[in-house]
């Protein structure tokens, strides 16, 4: 069994590898970073991997996903995967969940490690890859979202206190 990390370098998918490389350890686990590459040069930009003028070149791409995830997890297994555009009604987001949806059947994932910015109110926008990936039921799904304000603890306190608020 193994823990996968779909990674597309954003700050909710460092996270998520952050968090999947300490279950891992704790579960002796093998840990696998995903990163899908689809043939689209506008998904590429849109995520921050290219800037606009800049070359699209998937081989630069993964080779700087695999840096930023083993500087994240060093032990990790990263893998990149190229996936096309040949069906002319899948979009790029829908090509990306089918490959990370195979990836993890092929490695008999246990858990999925997902970064959402919409996670506890919905992971299920257009661009997305969360809803798709978490209705698989061959794994469980780990969401982790970025945390909101601070939050001070002293507002909160257990829920068999005896204190008196």
């Amino acid at each position: 069994m193994s823990l996968l990390v779909p990674f597309d370098g954003s700050e909710l998918a460092m996270n998520a590898l952050e968090r999947a490389a300490t279950f891992g350890t704790l579960l002796d686990e093998e840990v696998v970073v995903l990163t899908v590459i689809p043939d689209d040069d506008e998904y590429a930009r849109d995520r921050g991997w290219i800037t606009q003028g800049e070359p699209f070149e998937p081989e630069a791409i993964a080779a700087g996903m695999q840096t930023r995830a083993k500087e994240v997890a060093p032990e990790a297994t990263v893998r990149s995967e190229r996936v096309s555009s040949d069906e002319p009604t899948a979009t790029s987001t829908t090509n990306v969940v089918r490959e990370i949806r195979r990836v993890a059947g092929e490695i008999d994932a246990s858990v999925v490690f997902i970064g959402s910015e919409n996670a506890g109110s919905v992971i299920a926008p257009q661009s997305s890859v969360g809803s798709p990936v978490a209705n698989d039921h061959r794994y469980d799904v780990y969401v982790v979202r970025e945390p909101g304000e601070e939050v001070d603890s002293a507002e909160f306190s257990d829920i068999d206190s005896t204190q008196e608020l």
